[in-house]
């Protein structure tokens, strides 16, 4: 078997709005959605009221695969030092995805537009705090 690695997202409680969000946002696939009441090995490990939380998902963009869970929802998410990068052909395309990660409280982190290495580039950290470089258009 391949080594693969895979991000794996903790959302503190918003799972579920991340899912439906980035459908919208970046064309994310449902692959599943695992609730910690659905725990095979039973509820004694499960944090308290978490029942209809999201213990496990897994969505597609394009083809690669993301994870993510509502973590034991305790604390801050704090999403640093990493963000996951998205490269189309289509500038539109790449325009489109980094305008709506941009909704509902998204912050730009570098303006989008052409660079040195392809025909447009942005980054975006979204509402939940996830950064995004989104990237058209690869110049050789």
């Amino acid at each position: 078997m391949a080594t693969i690695v895979q991000p794996y997202l903790f959302f503190n409680g918003r799972a579920d709005e991340a899912l439906a969000f980035y459908k919208k946002a970046i064309g994310a696939e449902e692959q599943m959605v695992m609730r910690f009441k659905e725990n095979p090995d039973g509820k004694q490990h499960n944090p308290p009221g978490s029942d209809d939380k999201v213990m496990h998902m897994a969505f597609k963009v394009g083809d690669n695969l993301i994870m993510g869970s509502d973590g034991h929802t305790y604390g801050a998410t704090n999403f640093q030092g990493f963000a996951l990068a998205i490269g189309v052909d289509d500038v539109e395309q790449a325009k489109k995805m980094y305008d709506a990660l941009l909704k509902d409280g998204g912050s730009s982190q570098m303006p989008a537009g052409e660079t040195f290495f392809a025909k447009w580039f942005g980054m975006v950290i979204d509402k939940f705090g996830v950064g995004w470089m989104l990237m058209a258009g690869a110049k050789q």
